[in-house]
């Protein structure tokens, strides 16, 4: 199939690469279809989540162990179920990211409260607000000490 979209032109993908929530995500309970894009080819450290549903909706995400090491979530009994999974190891979680540009990029913000869910083999998702408190909506770049040391180094390699 292809997607035609007006930022990243044509985008052509295979029913079974879409990953779907059911119940939407927060603000967007319609659009139940994605593709998840990489920035850079080879790249996965922050994603695109591009719906199907509506191509000008996209969403950058990132693997929140990538700013948080110990981050570890705890979900429900009837998540699990929902996402008919019995072990929480089973699943990828996703952190929905606010970039700001380059010259305040450090400024942007991941919500770790409020983690995408998703079973890697059924690639079904939902997004979940975790009930512990160390976990924010607005956690800055620049508040994870390594991550914010690890970017200057790359941009100054640049």
């Amino acid at each position: 199939m292809i997607l035609e979209t007006d930022a990243y032109g044509e985008v052509e993908y295979e029913e079974e690469d879409l990953i779907t929530f059911p119940d939407g995500i927060f603000g967007f309970p319609d659009l139940k279809h994605y593709l998840l894009l990489c920035l850079t080819e080879g790249d996965d450290t922050i994603l695109l989540m591009l719906s199907t549903d509506r191509p000008e909706i996209v969403f950058a995400i990132v693997n929140p162990v990538i700013f948080c090491n110990d981050y570890a979530p705890s979900l429900s009994d009837a998540e699990l179920s929902f996402l008919d999974v019995h072990d929480i190891e089973e699943l990828s979680y996703y952190a929905i990211c606010n970039i700001r540009g380059q010259e305040n990029y450090l400024q942007s913000t991941v919500n770790l409260k409020c983690p995408l869910v998703i079973d890697p083999v059924s690639r079904r998702g939902m997004q979940v607000i975790l009930s512990d408190p160390a976990y924010g909506y607005r956690h800055r770049f620049d508040s994870f000490q390594a991550v914010a040391t690890a970017i200057d180094e790359e941009a100054e390699e640049d």
